[in-house]
């Protein structure tokens, strides 16, 4: 896909910030291959801000001269709007969400029904259609693009998401004294509905009495969810991403999900910080779904599936992982 841009000028345009995992990732692929590249994304933290900056910088680009354009992080807020100006070039989207799907199925914030509601479908649609190359993070959410909303197959192609390896990666780090000589099961998250973080409380919840165990739950849950209390669970609001490495680093399981069983959405991507727990080489349990399996599988070391939906399947993988563990160790320790 990013080999046919060899030698040619291409513009990328983001309306996310500039350091977003995704922009840094396919600036990077973009750059290994075209002659000129040009940028319009900013740093911004406010998004009104960054898509003012985007818009005022489009107005006055000169997108005739770019013979490919690729347009990142929600295309639905650009390509709608600025085709006109992006009709001589090639397009690139990628369509990493889709606003009809986020919105009315999957945070449940518009009804698919109502007028907005046709108005996000109609406008993802219209993406879709103009573009010459859509970008999808998984091939189950590429099919979804096409099933659902129109998408030409032949169009959709799939790339990867990638951990920021210059951040994460394989590394010793000091346990905090409440997480020594136990087995350390870690989660972050956003607390997105489709990550299923209800369901990691839950599996907390049944384990928090096991003194071996100690939780560390990353993100802001408490306020929004009903968070378990016990001794062995450790709720972190926040951390940057060099600390969080140290306590991915630290940590012997990892939970990735997505664990939520009710909405669809989480059945055809894979959760960002999959990647990431591979990139450092730590075992994780992953929800089991098609978008998951197309990456990995449960015959390599240190992955391992779960039902989706079920706190109970979830602390019953956990202490199968945590036995699995312990009997290698002893038979290490015998031979």
């Amino acid at each position: 896909m990013f080999e046919e841009l060899k030698g040619k000028k291409v513009l990328f345009i983001s309306t996310k910030n500039l350091d977003y995992l995704r922009n840094t990732q396919e600036i990077r692929l973009l750059a290994e291959q075209a002659f000129q590249l040009d940028v319009i994304a900013f740093p911004d933290k406010s998004y009104p801000l960054r898509l003012m900056k985007v818009f005022w910088k489009l107005l006055r680009a000169r997108c005739r001269q770019y013979q490919a354009v690729f347009v990142g992080f929600a295309p639905q807020l650009v390509v709608p709007f600025w085709g006109w100006k992006l009709k001589k070039s090639r397009l690139y989207i990628d369509f990493f969400i889709s606003m009809y799907d986020t919105l009315c199925f999957d945070r449940k914030k518009v009804s698919p029904a109502s007028f907005l509601g046709k108005r996000l479908l109609g406008a993802d649609r219209r993406t879709l259609s103009r573009a010459d190359v859509i970008v999808a993070d998984t091939r189950a959410h590429g099919e979804y693009f096409c099933r659902e909303l129109g998408a030409d197959p032949d169009k959709v192609k799939v790339l990867y998401l990638e951990a920021d390896r210059e951040i994460y990666y394989p590394h010793r780090a000091e346990r905090p004294w409440e997480a020594e000589g136990k087995y350390v099961v870690l989660y972050f998250g956003s607390v997105l509905p489709l990550q299923g973080v209800d369901i990691v409380l839950g599996a907390a919840e049944l384990l928090k009495d096991r003194k071996e165990i100690c939780f560390y739950i990353i993100g802001p849950v408490n306020g929004k969810l009903q968070a378990p209390q016990g001794g062995n669970i450790h709720y972190i609001p926040w951390l940057d991403q060099k600390k969080l490495s140290d306590y991915i680093a630290f940590s012997d399981l990892c939970l990735a999900g997505h664990f939520c069983a009710s909405i669809d959405k989480a059945r055809r991507t894979i959760p960002g910080k999959a990647y990431i727990y591979r990139a450092m080489e730590k075992p994780m349990i992953l929800g089991d779904n098609a978008a998951n399996r197309e990456l990995y599988s449960d015959r390599e070391p240190g992955i391992y599936f779960v039902e989706m939906g079920s706190s109970a399947k979830l602390a019953e993988k956990i202490m199968a992982i945590k036995k699995e563990r312990d009997q290698n160790e002893d038979f290490f320790e015998k031979n």
